[in-house]
């Protein structure tokens, strides 16, 4: 894996330091996350996040685990960081930090205090919401370190405050219980009880967000480090409360060996796609209901339209097709009235999307096609079938195959935005596209080809399907192409959605990335030609990605920054998405264009935000700082894919 390494010149200035996440998973939804120096900058942030029972609902438990230095001669350090809503940074223990690394995805410390040096490793339990961090004695000693728990109990969306009762504190042998959810055991508890008021958030300031939240010092740990080698550690877990875990030192131990597994399982070709195979690897989760994908972290949940657009690069590009295999049967059985759900994650299940379950007959293909698993085919073509015959017939919110040129089409309704391009502000689409979306339908040729194939792989006759895809294919060749050089983002747009005039109806020619799908996809409508890739390029690509709208078009928006209306009324007018790096190198290879040096900035970015890990979003202006989830699982899964198919 790449080598993540920062000094003190990083480590110890917060806007570098702070800017920087690390993120540590469970396997089941929960995590520890923080920051390069130590400070939580987000209300997500701590060392103890709890799945519940949708993949975007968590608890945060413990929130900190602040260590301070007992000199022999009785002087105190603190090597903790909390920023408070009067402005103050206090304590500062970012300072006296002389490097962090990730190694084997882990992230590790190390403070200075003249001759002594202590580092900090956290891992999580694979499999159990359990984190453990362990402080060893690098040199220098003998030293007393204590460890002030810093606790609350709340959803990982909101805030908790001093106004309401302090979380319930049961002692147990070796630390305590907080609220009956979970427990926290280590050397010398002490208990105190405490509110540390006005603990401020920045990145949620900047979002726009309640920025400030109390926290509850529930009580301390403490040991002596005698000599280099020494340890103190902390566990801190949920669910069977009197089942212990492992020691910490075993946790972090076993936590290496199992990263470097998951990479090498990969069959890496460079220590780059090692990193992102890891990356991968934080996004793939076990629920009760089998394995499922978290879209980013730390706020969303499982989105359909997420997990088969990462489908290839999350389970087929890391060689764990049999957990894949088992995800695709699961989301096969939500299909309704020809229509994958969307999520659950609101608390019922959503059919509200026109493109998840095209992407849904994609990764189907992708995964018989890779993986030759004809037996997976055969028993999902009654129910692939049925997308089809249920977008023939017509389905939810007007979504259609329009009898006049077989292309689909999507009526939507007041509100609703179903493409992928779905922000809204105040109830209103943003991007509503609604007609014939460009995406949608080389999405819709590709899967009635793609289904084609299944069909006659089962030793059935698709003539049908075959005929459908001809007219639909033949039909995208005719309207899609824009005389400009590139291809319309919408036809049949009405006029009311995009008023130009009166005229009824009209094709939406703004320069967006969307028609990249057009040329990548297996079964592709059109052939690629360099000279349009390069006229697209020059107007979206940038580092990180294609842009979602042209600069020079109306509603541009170069900084996807401010609260959430300003936010969302910018995530698809011009803000970066990683993910289209795939969809871009794709249609490149396939004009014959040389991509090698398509991935650098996203290999550097690696480095840049969400260690390890590749963003949801980046501002379309320059240096295009990252924006959105630091760690996005369409970002990483198609940029690792996209990578691999150089070989």
């Amino acid at each position: 894996m790449i080598d993540i390494r920062f000094g003190p010149q990083v480590c110890g200035e917060l806007t570098g330091g702070a800017s920087r996440e690390w993120l540590v998973p469970d396997g089941l939804g929960g995590y520890a996350m923080g920051t390069v120096s130590g400070l939580r900058t987000r209300r997500y942030h701590g060392l103890l996040a709890v799945p519940g029972p949708t993949p975007a609902s968590r608890d945060l438990g413990l929130a900190s685990l602040d260590p301070e230095v007992v000199l022999p001669s009785g002087a105190r350090v603190r090597l903790g960081a909390h920023e408070w809503s009067s402005g103050d940074v206090d304590p500062r223990g970012f300072e006296l930090l002389e490097r962090f690394d990730l190694t084997d995805g882990l992230p590790r410390w190390r403070w200075r205090v003249g001759d002594l040096v202590i580092e900090r490793e956290i891992a999580m339990a694979y499999g159990r919401t359990c984190v453990a961090v362990v402080h060893r004695l690098v040199s220098g000693g003998p030293v007393r370190l204590e460890l002030s728990a810093a606790c609350t109990w709340r959803d990982a969306h909101g805030e908790r405050r001093a106004d309401g009762p302090a979380p319930r504190v049961e002692p147990v042998d070796g630390g305590a219980v907080i609220e009956g959810a979970y427990r926290l055991a280590g050397p010398g508890w002490a208990p105190e009880g405490q509110w540390w008021l006005g603990v401020h958030h920045r990145e949620e300031a900047a979002r726009g967000l309640p920025p400030n939240e109390d926290l509850w010092c529930a009580g301390r740990f403490s040991g002596t480090l005698e000599r280099p080698g020494d340890t103190v550690s902390v566990l801190a877990w949920a669910g069977d409360l009197a089942d212990p875990p492992p020691p910490a030192g075993e946790v972090v131990a076993a936590a290496r060996r199992r990263n470097r597994r998951v990479a090498a399982q990969a069959r890496p070709a460079d220590a780059v796609e090692a990193t992102l195979a890891l990356a991968a690897d934080a996004f793939v989760v076990r629920t009760a209901a089998g394995p499922d994908v978290i879209a980013g972290y730390p706020w969303f949940g499982a989105w359909s339209r997420d997990t088969m657009i990462s489908y290839e690069g999350l389970f087929l590009s890391t060689n764990r097709a049999d957990e894949g295999r088992e995800l695709l049967r699961s989301y096969a059985a939500t299909l309704s009235e020809g229509m994958l759900a969307n999520t659950a994650d609101t608390g019922r299940v959503e059919y509200n999307t026109v493109d998840a379950t095209l992407w849904f007959l994609h990764a189907v293909s992708r995964h018989v096609t890779v993986t030759g698993d004809t037996d997976l085919g055969d028993e999902l073509l009654p129910a692939l079938r049925g997308v089809v015959d249920g977008h023939l017939a017509g389905t939810r919110y007007g979504i259609a195959v329009d009898p006049a040129d077989a292309l689909l089409t999507q009526g939507g309704t007041p509100g609703t935005a179903l493409t992928w391009m779905d922000a809204r502000v105040d109830g209103v689409p943003i991007t509503p596209r609604v007609g014939k979306p460009v995406e949608v339908n080389a999405l819709w040729v590709n899967g009635l080809a793609g289904l084609a194939e299944l069909t006659e792989l089962a030793g059935a006759d698709a003539g049908e399907l075959w005929r459908l895809h001809d007219r639909a294919g033949t039909s995208f060749a005719a309207r899609f192409p824009f005389p400009a050089g590139w291809l319309h983002d919408v036809v049949d747009a009405p006029a009311p959605a995009y008023p130009l005039g009166g005229a009824p109806f009209h094709d939406d020619d703004l320069l967006r990335p969307n028609q990249l799908l057009a040329w990548s996809l297996p079964y592709a409508p059109l052939e690629p030609d360099e000279p349009t890739l390069r006229r697209i390029a020059a107007a979206l690509l940038t580092p990180l990605g294609p842009r979602t709208l042209a600069p020079d078009s109306p509603g541009y928006v170069a900084r996807h920054r401010g609260g959430p209306a300003q936010r969302d009324a910018g995530y698809h007018q011009g803000t970066v998405w990683p993910w289209l790096l795939g969809p871009f190198a794709d249609a490149a290879r396939r004009a014959k264009m040389d991509v090698d040096g398509l991935f650098v900035g996203v290999d550097a970015h690696l480095a840049e935000y969400g260690l390890g890990s590749v963003s949801e979003t980046a501002d379309g202006a320059a240096p295009h700082g990252a924006t959105g989830c630091p760690f996005q699982a369409w970002s990483v899964a198609e940029v690792l894919r996209a990578r691999r198919v150089r070989r």
